[in-house]
């Protein structure tokens, strides 16, 4: 058996405020991608994980191993099979890919047992292993408020063509990055009830317009190596670049998909230090 496991981009993401608990409130609007990692769910005696990707550690610390084992205390059942992991969808970027991986394996197990547990309930045990992870199940396009885990499931976005954009060496701390946004003065926000209201008119042009993330105002702002790839994802005719998450991954939409393979193509002539792909925005399955 295997699962796809979709990544994601923020079309919008604005910061409320610090939590009581420590997080931050959150209002976002979620979209599933077409860069996906693949998970195959091989019978075997023992449970293990295994990967084609040598950075990513297989241990305890890997969200699917946390997924695996959360399902099983939760449901009783065992999980008598080896998890073999394609990665396509770059680390430690802002795009979802531990979340979607853990998600996959909770749809996947939960499949492969007769189903025990309905979607909500895959959402709540999701939850408590990552704030992602719910979004992650259902995929397409969600509004996110909360922490990120209090979903609303929206009207699917216009198709949008993109070009996805990563340094190889550049890492950029989400945990950093929250707490530097607490200290922006007079900083502007997201308004999230606009690219909503788009999304529900089917409005390409508006969406565009409306398109914003909080977090770039500290990210950008302390990697002037990002903000001169924004600068050129225009220059190669984006219409809008924006960042996913907390970054450091940005993403220049197109007008289509062969003007973004040009771009692709073009910065991957130009640069060997960062990582490229072309996608494109999915819906749920």
């Amino acid at each position: 058996m295997k699962e796809t496991a979709y990544g994601k981009i923020n079309l919008g993401l604005s910061v409320l405020g610090k939590r009581s608990d420590g997080y931050h409130q959150v209002d976002m609007i979620m979209q599933s991608i077409s860069l996906a990692d693949s998970i195959t769910f091989v019978p075997a005696e023992t449970f293990g994980v295994e990967t084609d990707n040598p950075q990513l550690p297989c241990d305890g610390s890997n969200l699917m191993v946390k997924a695996a084992w959360a399902f099983a205390e939760r449901t009783g059942q065992p999980v008598p099979y080896r998890l073999i992991c394609i990665k396509r969808i770059f680390l430690a970027a802002g795009l979802a890919g531990g979340s979607t991986d853990a998600a996959a394996v909770l749809r996947g197990l939960n499949a492969l047992s007769g189903c025990p547990l309905e979607q909500e309930e895959l959402e709540t045990l999701g939850a408590a292993l990552g704030s992602d992870i719910p979004f992650c199940i259902r995929g397409g396009t969600q509004r996110a408020r909360g922490r990120g885990e209090e979903m609303t499931v929206l009207p699917p976005a216009p198709r949008l063509d993109l070009v996805l954009v990563k340094p190889r060496d550049l890492g950029v701390s989400t945990a950093w990055v929250y707490g530097e946004i607490d200290r922006v003065d007079r900083r502007e926000t997201a308004d999230i009830d606009r690219v909503e209201r788009a999304i529900r008119q089917g409005s390409r042009e508006a969406l565009l317009e409306s398109m914003a993330n909080d977090l770039e105002q500290v990210t950008l702002a302390r990697y002037p190596r990002l903000q001169a790839l924004a600068g050129e994802l225009s220059r190669l005719g984006a219409e809008k670049v924006m960042m996913s998450g907390s970054g450091p991954t940005l993403f220049g939409i197109f007008p289509d998909r062969e003007r973004a393979a040009g771009a692709g193509a073009e910065l991957q002539e130009n640069h060997l230090d960062i990582q490229i792909e072309l996608a494109h925005t999915v819906q749920e399955e």
